[in-house]
């Protein structure tokens, strides 16, 4: 085994380039281990619409902040860094390994990044939530009992153990833990893979002082421990400033500063430009590097003067020094190992570390808990079947086979495919299309498969869409007095449960090509609208226009109200006739004809159905593929 080298450091460039040359300056970082680990990388360069250069330096074990005002280009820096740039942002140069170029999937397998915002699913607890991440984001090689060991401890070393069974809740939906916790919940996930380098996207966003003091903390006990942690914050308070082992202020694209806290006073000292003492120097140094309107000019001198002034000082030439590559690739290739013993190379061809069956059973587990436990989805949305069913019966109630019971059962009947259209599509979109966020983050982050968590989803809530539809029609079947045979009554559920599916796998369809929940709940009525018109019930049959032909024959509504009046008319034989001087149907066939329909077509009503949930949940399924096939880390 080589020789252990002396602490590395780590760096980070954004070089800019000027009249086609530059000199190219590198960044590293380096974390202790029971073998060497050590990360380089190099030649980073970012063109935006301003010209910009940033240097910077991390060792290992400490907690470095980048500040700087609005603007400044704290989170460009952090997501070129982590190859999460936009695409309207224009990156070249490399990132390397030790002077070996990487990909995304490389650097994401030896890193964790911590977002601004926090996605979770609100219904499972902490626990829960850290044993689905165990299981698809820990190497597959490990047994149960050591992913569980690992839960353990990141619950006690991120200080969750109190708030372990709680659930994590929706804000302004479901109580769950507090704001604090919801972050320090956020770092448990990440550090799950126990990964030597961390980013944070402003890790104290929404929180007060007291939360922000406590985040931090943990921050710097994970420094502690010997990673090496970067982070974005904006106005720190003073308590916070000073946890920090290195700042790095940035004012417009460029480095103004990088080193400690008392090497940053000292150098403002000697500009001219000390902190006053009693005063935050966090709001003073953002305060002197901001741009102030109508002063713009004389502040971006004041920019240039400090940036240029940091590039030939003592400790920016020191550290282009230390900025240097460090080691050979051969040399290289034997340092860089895994935190497990195992080279991170082959781990790096595919950003999935658990296989596709392990996926499933997580993504599953996790998906039936959030379903059973969602209270929207299961007593709502039973409470409100069951109320629409008894309204349903009671205005219904008592119809007999005569002449304005026909008309009256009909409506009923067409009253049951709406209420299980709108109510479905609804409650897909919903659940569903809010829980879209989750997923793309995590599938970004190489968790699971798109055609796992598609499966998963849709599978876990099949027993619900099942008992919705059965539950209507035993509720209001009898009340409404229809064909009374128990067949009868059994076919009807099922064509009802059809329907029922059709309209769940239409929204999904929503909510897959929709970009948010509001947009989705936009597009889904007037989307449906032609479908409800095409039904048979306000537009015959026989009258549909021949260029709008191919729009009736998607209707599940004109396929389960044909399907429901032969189920309900086909074999009656006598309708009485209550006027007179009044068209009445004599059978049950009178009616079908009235609408054009055809008791031929009974069989092929439950197949088109049939086609109809598979065809839209493939096409759902087509929508969420292409979503998520332009993947960018």
């Amino acid at each position: 085994m080589s020789r252990t080298p002396e602490k590395q450091p780590l760096l980070v460039e954004a070089k800019h380039k000027t009249n086609g040359s530059s000199k190219p300056s590198y960044q590293t970082i380096s974390y202790p281990g029971n073998r060497t680990q050590y990360l380089l990388i190099a030649k980073l360069t970012i063109r935006l619409s301003v010209r910009c250069k940033v240097t910077g330096v991390a060792y290992p074990g400490e907690l470095i902040a980048l500040m700087g005002s609005s603007g400044a280009g704290k989170t460009t820096l952090l997501n070129s860094l982590t190859f999460r740039n936009s695409h309207d942002l224009m990156v070249s140069g490399q990132r390397a390994i030790n002077g070996i170029p990487v990909t995304a999937n490389t650097l994401a397998s030896l890193s964790a990044y911590v977002q601004q915002d926090d996605l979770f699913v609100g219904t499972l607890t902490v626990r829960e939530h850290l044993v689905f991440q165990a299981m698809v984001r820990m190497d597959r090689h490990l047994s149960y009992e050591q992913r569980m060991s690992r839960v353990e401890e990141v619950i006690e070393e991120l200080m969750l153990t109190g708030c372990q069974n709680t659930i994590i809740g929706v804000p302004g939906k479901i109580k769950g833990i507090s704001g604090g916790e919801m972050k320090r919940l956020s770092f448990a996930s990440e550090v799950l893979t126990n990964p030597p380098l961390l980013f944070c996207d402003e890790p104290t966003s929404g929180l007060d002082s007291y939360m922000a003091q406590n985040v931090v903390s943990v921050l710097k006990s994970l420094a502690n421990k010997g990673k090496t942690l970067i982070c974005t914050i904006h106005q720190p308070s003073s308590e916070v400033y000073a946890m920090f082992d290195k700042i790095l202020l940035m004012a417009e694209g460029r480095v103004a500063f990088l080193g400690s806290l008392d090497q940053a006073t000292d150098f403002f000292r000697g500009l001219g430009a000390g902190c006053p003492s009693h005063y935050n120097p966090a709001d003073f140094f953002i305060q002197l590097l901001a741009v102030v309107p109508n002063s713009e000019e004389s502040c971006r001198n004041m920019i240039e003067l400090v940036c240029d002034t940091f590039a030939t000082s003592e400790i920016g030439t020191k550290l282009a020094l230390e900025a240097e590559p460090k080691f050979s690739d051969h040399k290289s290739k034997s340092m860089f190992v895994g935190a497990w013993g195992d080279s991170l190379y082959p781990r790096a061809l595919s950003p999935y570390k658990a296989s596709w069956y392990n996926q499933f059973k997580a993504v599953f587990w996790r998906s039936w808990i959030s379903v059973w436990k969602e209270p929207v989805l299961i007593k709502v949305r039973m409470l409100q079947t069951f109320m629409v069913a008894l309204m349903v019966g009671i205005i219904y109630f008592g119809q007999e086979n005569d002449q304005d019971g026909v008309m009256n059962i009909n409506g009923a009947l067409f009253i049951c495919i709406t209420n299980m259209t709108f109510q479905n599509v609804f409650a897909v979109i919903s659940v569903f299309c809010a829980e879209l966020p989750v997923f793309l983050r995590e599938h970004f982050n190489g968790m699971y498969r798109t055609d796992v968590y598609f499966l998963c989803k849709t599978l876990a809530e099949v027993p619900i869409f099942l008992a919705i539809p059965v539950l209507f029609t035993v509720v209001m079947y009898y009340m409404v007095g229809l064909n009374p045979a128990p067949s009868k009554f059994v076919q009807a559920g099922i064509i009802i449960t059809l329907v029922s599916n059709v309209a769940t796998s239409f929204g999904y369809l929503i909510s897959c090509v929709s970009s948010s929940v509001s947009v989705a709940l936009s597009i889904g009525p007037p989307v449906v609208i032609p479908f409800l018109l095409f039904g048979g019930f306000f537009l015959n049959a026989g009258s549909v226009p021949p260029y709008f032909e191919w729009l009736s024959n998607l209707s599940w509504f004109k396929y389960g109200n044909e399907a429901l009046l032969i189920n309900q008319w086909g074999d009656v034989t006598d309708i009485k006739c209550t006027r007179m001087n009044a068209t009445c149907p004599k059978d049950g066939h009178i009616i079908l004809e009235t609408y054009n329909f055809s008791e031929n077509d009974y069989l092929m009503d439950y197949l088109c159905l049939i086609g109809l949930i598979i065809g839209f949940r493939l096409f759902a399924f087509l929508s969420l593929l292409y979503r998520t096939s332009g993947k960018k880390h």
